[in-house]
């Protein structure tokens, strides 16, 4: 096939849906020629939504599993291969996760629960099974699996999209990150990265506006140049999109006139969160120095 027969493929619908994603997640017109390729798939990446809200519908296990190839067929670094999906599936231990994190029903309402794994046991196993010694365990190792962990959920998340559902990380898996490796038997170098919900949505959901890319592409060096300008005018563009519908910690900071991404985020971390995970990481006896 020609270039020329691949662009009388691409739509116009398509160039359009780049172009109003683009608007409304970064504020930005970018360029896109008449005949890009892939154009339909960089649409509906540029469309992506998290989803809370599902249809009362099964995922079918033949899908779920198709799901699983398309999300380890991902990068692995090195051919690692450090990632584990464990599916939740059993209800009561459905029902113990969504207990720990009671401000997210999805967990308990979602037709499918995963937990995404960095598994860094697996290639020790294989060193003492090929009778090598395991010279590498430092923060790297630990490093490694969460990366290729992520990878594979967010590719997990894509595939998904392209099947029809909607998804949900769940960071807050690492809140309880102990009681939930007990409630699944995570061994030693096996930890969670983060949880997911997923099925079938119950609405179109929202584009989230994201930082503009002048902010977070770089040329060559890092740079700030005019960082708080720029954040300001983010908030400004995110406040009139897509408003917070309360304010975190009123109780703390009282109620801000104006209240943008950066003031929300600064509330966020202002609060201690998660203290326990390195001490919780050392425990699978990952070596962080």
């Amino acid at each position: 096939m020609g270039s020329g027969d691949w662009a009388e493929k691409m739509t116009t619908e398509d160039l359009q849906r780049i172009e109003r994603a683009l608007a409304e997640r970064f504020g930005a017109s970018i360029p896109v020629a008449a005949d890009q390729r892939g154009a339909g798939e960089l649409a509906r990446l540029l469309e992506h939504r998290s989803h809370r809200k599902y249809l009362p519908q099964p995922v079918n296990p033949e899908l779920l599993q198709l799901l699983f190839a398309c999300a380890l067929s991902s990068p692995s670094k090195s051919d690692l291969q450090q990632a584990d999906i464990v599916h939740v599936s059993d209800e009561a231990k459905r029902k113990a996760i969504a207990d720990l994190i009671p401000g997210m029903p999805w967990v308990r309402n979602a037709p499918v629960f995963l937990v995404f794994c960095g598994n860094n046991r697996r290639i020790r196993q294989v060193a003492e099974l090929r009778g090598k010694p395991f010279a590498n365990d430092h923060l790297d190792a630990f490093m490694n699996a969460a990366v290729d962990a992520g990878i594979v959920m967010t590719t997990f998340i894509h595939a998904a999209a392209a099947a029809g559902l909607g998804c949900c990380p769940i960071s807050s898996v690492r809140n309880h990150a102990q009681t939930i490796s007990d409630l699944l038997a995570l061994p030693d170098w096996v930890f969670p990265v983060a949880g997911l919900c997923a099925g079938y949505p119950a609405g179109r959901g929202v584009i989230t506006p994201r930082l503009p890319l002048e902010v977070t592409v770089h040329a060559d060096h890092f740079d700030e140049t005019g960082i708080e300008a720029k954040i300001d005018g983010y908030d400004r563009r995110r406040a009139a999109r897509q408003p917070y519908a309360k304010q975190r910690s009123v109780e703390r900071y009282g109620k801000a006139e104006s209240y943008g991404w950066s003031e929300d985020k600064a509330r966020q971390y202002s609060i201690a969160e998660r203290a326990d995970f390195g001490a919780f990481i050392r425990g699978k006896r990952f070596n962080l120095t």
